[in-house]
């Protein structure tokens, strides 16, 4: 189904920037369910001596500072020179001698030679790609088939209510809400939500990584927002959200016919906050207590850079890089391009720039690392068409030209995390003492 979008803002608070958008179509499609649901993304200037969100000024639509504290389209393609591309391996199986041993749950082992490096040894080069949302039964299988001949993973980060039906809206409640509230739609029918477990069973069984978009969506604007949530308040988001994958026959009546879920909760090792929001002062109690292991929402600093664990959580901080084709820096999300590019308007027409655009971003971000500090590469995405399809295109073809070269592979947060802990500690610090890339210098 076709989805309708309109523009209906953007809103400048402080250092933050959020736009504001109204679906109408299918959830399928949109990051949403059926019928009207109001989706943000807010992205933050960081300060580079702190890495904090600058509160100085009027920001541009992904945090960047302007003048008129207005927005700043495309200025031309990139006309650089990018050093040589990595040569393509021969496509690899998760039964390879290098791989890891299997998990014992029938996936397949991990993609990623699990193997000491040596002091002063090049790290190989991860690439981890994310899509928020995750409720898309044609891109699932899209990007699940462009994986499939380099054994490459990826990570859906799911919306918990995609697993409550529209009419049992009520079994949700999010922090400081009414019943039934949400910013985008629920799981729909019966069969979306069956199609929608169907495609997490098939996911997870090929190694690819599953983790939580949280559930209802709030961002400023649809107060309060995560911004303004407790520890408690996370704790009883991440409640519900597990609750959902343990109980979601029970809370629809669907009864022991159906197929099961099998992606426990205890897979749950991570996810990104809608809209980017929250403090991690207060998330990471929540995080812990609920077995978490990773996050990938906040923007720590300038560049592409090793995570760091911080209270015993790996961050995996949202890349704010230069991008050649814009001739500015910009947060690499495809929400944050969009508006970066138009305001998010929706001109399909103008699709072929902005994607161009958009893997320009790409290629740069991959080839600083490659040929840098090797810092794993976040692509992060939603499951959508947005403006003419803008950006599935681009991911997807970066995936498919870029996963499985020599030295490269597309891996999940958690594979990534079990390398990371395999090696000794000051070969770690080594890799995460490295200056960040992709800044433009």
């Amino acid at each position: 189904m076709q989805a309708r979008y309109l523009i209906i803002g953007v809103v400048i608070v402080i250092a933050a920037v959020t736009g504001v958008l109204i679906y109408q179509g299918n959830r399928g499609e949109n990051d949403g369910a059926s019928g009207v649901v109001t989706v943000t993304e807010t992205s933050y200037l960081p300060d580079t001596r702190t890495g904090q969100p600058s509160g100085d000024g009027a920001t541009g639509d992904d945090g960047s500072p302007t003048a008129g504290g207005g927005t700043s389209g495309a200025d031309g393609a990139d006309t650089s020179t990018s050093p040589a591309k990595p040569t393509r391996s021969t496509p690899r199986t998760s039964g390879s001698t290098t791989a890891s041993s299997a998990p014992g749950d029938g996936r397949p082992a991990s993609n990623i030679p699990m193997r000491k490096l040596k002091p002063g040894e090049r790290a190989p080069q991860f690439v981890i790609f994310s899509f928020d949302g995750a409720g898309s039964h044609e891109k699932w299988h899209l990007f699940m088939d462009a994986a499939k001949p380099t054994d490459s993973r990826f990570t859906g980060f799911l919306s918990g209510i995609y697993l409550v039906e529209s009419a049992n809206a009520d079994a949700y409640t999010g922090p400081g809400h009414s019943p039934g509230k949400a910013s985008i739609g629920f799981g729909g029918t019966k069969e979306e939500i069956l199609t929608e477990v169907r495609d997490l069973n098939l996911a997870y069984s090929r190694g690819h990584e599953i983790g939580t978009h949280y559930n209802g969506h709030f961002c400023v604007g649809a107060d309060p927002s995560g911004d303004a949530w407790s520890t408690a308040d996370w704790n009883d988001e991440l409640d519900q959200f597990f609750g959902f994958m343990r109980d979601w026959k029970k809370i629809n009546d669907y009864g022991s016919a159906e197929p099961a879920l099998k992606v426990p909760p205890s897979a749950i090792k991570g996810g990104r906050t809608p809209c980017l929001e929250g403090d991690l002062d207060k998330m990471i109690p929540a995080w812990r207590k609920h077995g978490m292991t990773y996050d990938s929402s906040k923007n720590l600093y300038t560049g592409i850079a090793w995570p760091k664990q911080i209270q015993g959580i790996w961050e995996f901080p949202m890349p704010y890089v230069y991008s050649p084709g814009f001739k500015d820096m910009v947060m690499a999300m495809d929400y944050n391009f969009w508006v970066k590019f138009n305001g998010g308007a929706d001109e399909p027409e103008t699709a072929p720039e902005l994607r161009s655009i958009v893997r320009q971003t790409y290629d740069y971000m991959f080839d600083q690392a490659y040929h840098g500090n090797r810092a794993p590469v976040l692509i992060a995405n939603h499951f959508n068409n947005w403006n003419g399809d803008s950006f599935n295109q681009p991911a997807l073809a970066f995936m498919k030209d870029t996963c499985g070269r020599k030295d490269v592979y597309c891996a999940t947060y958690s594979d990534v995390i079990a390398w990371m802990q395999l090696q000794d500690p000051q070969v770690l610090a080594a890799l995460q003492d490295q200056a960040p890339v992709a800044t433009g210098a």
